[in-house]
């Protein structure tokens, strides 16, 4: 994440680690204060195990420093920077005690976000030279919804609407429910339009080619092409002409989504980024420096 956030980012994000913090420890490191000094001092660095994209510099550091704001945290790395087997990420000196007291959830978190990171780079790489920006959805971890998608942007995505405030997405429930209501699709669309800030984005879901000269005559800015198969997203692409953006969406896996970029699409948006993305292997590799008859280690 990087670090030029806005000061609600930045409260939103500490709050999050505030919370981690807290479930990890409620009462204290229990193993820390029994087995290391109180004076013993380490130098650490969390190093990465494999290939990958980095991402949660910033919850990674937080970790640390909010145990002990005398911990010296120095970063060799940026949000969506490549990394390599023993690539090494951040070095953490300072109280040994706080060290492994922030070490699980600097980690955890690290690596959240740098799968997430790394997963996004797959698919961004795989619909190179073509139009089409991977984007990700709302499928988040709850809680961690900021992190998440910072992490798709470093590994080179685009961020979809954060939440349900952002825009409006009229999707094939809303759809149904005024439909219900005696409202025609058209007309449904306009009323929504006519009730919204002119500078709110709409978005309409089609489930159908049938659908489409209906919702176009509404004149949405973004149409979603949901479970299309590929004849038919190159048909709707030809059907919409640049009349509004083009959104494909379901079904998407780094096999199917080069060929989906190539029908046309504008955007191609992906749950899989944040529901699904594994975490990345990084460690926390430490040396006590101080009080050399005290007990060493990290707690895992």
């Amino acid at each position: 994440m990087s670090d030029e956030v806005h000061g609600a980012t930045l409260a939103a994000i500490t709050a999050i680690v505030d919370r981690a913090l807290d479930e990890d420890a409620p009462w204290g490191d229990a193993t820390s204060e029994a087995a290391i000094p109180s004076t013993a001092t380490a130098a650490a660095r969390v190093v990465s195990r494999v290939d990958g994209v980095f991402a949660g510099g910033l919850p990674l550091e937080l970790a640390f420093t909010r145990v002990d704001p005398t911990l010296v945290v120095e970063r060799h790395t940026v949000d969506g920077d490549p990394l390599a087997p023993g690539t090494a990420i951040a070095t953490i000196t300072g109280s040994a005690r706080s060290i492994l007291r922030g070490e699980r959830v600097a980690l955890n978190l690290s690596q959240r976000l740098s799968g997430i990171a790394t997963l996004t780079r797959s698919y961004v790489k795989a619909v190179a030279h073509t139009n089409a920006r991977i984007v990700d959805t709302r499928k988040t971890t709850p809680g961690l919804r900021v992190l998440e998608k910072s992490a798709v942007r470093a590994g080179g995505g685009h961020n979809h609407r954060h939440s349900l405030s952002d825009a409006v997405m009229l999707k094939d429930n809303h759809l149904a429910v005024l439909g219900a209501h005696g409202f025609g699709l058209t007309e449904a669309i306009r009323i929504v339009r006519a009730r919204i800030p002119h500078t709110m984005h709409l978005e309409v879901e089609v489930d159908h080619l049938a659908q489409l000269e209906a919702v176009l005559a509404a004149e949405p800015d973004t149409i979603m092409l949901d479970n299309f198969s590929l004849g038919d997203l190159r048909a709707g692409v030809a059907i919409i002409a640049g009349r509004a953006t083009v959104e494909a969406s379901g079904g998407v896996t780094l096999d199917t989504v080069r060929a989906i970029a190539e029908t046309g699409v504008d955007v191609i948006s992906v749950g899989a980024l944040t529901h699904s993305a594994p975490a990345l292997d990084l460690g926390l590799d430490i040396v006590i420096t101080a009080e050399p008859g005290g007990a060493a280690g990290g707690e895992r």
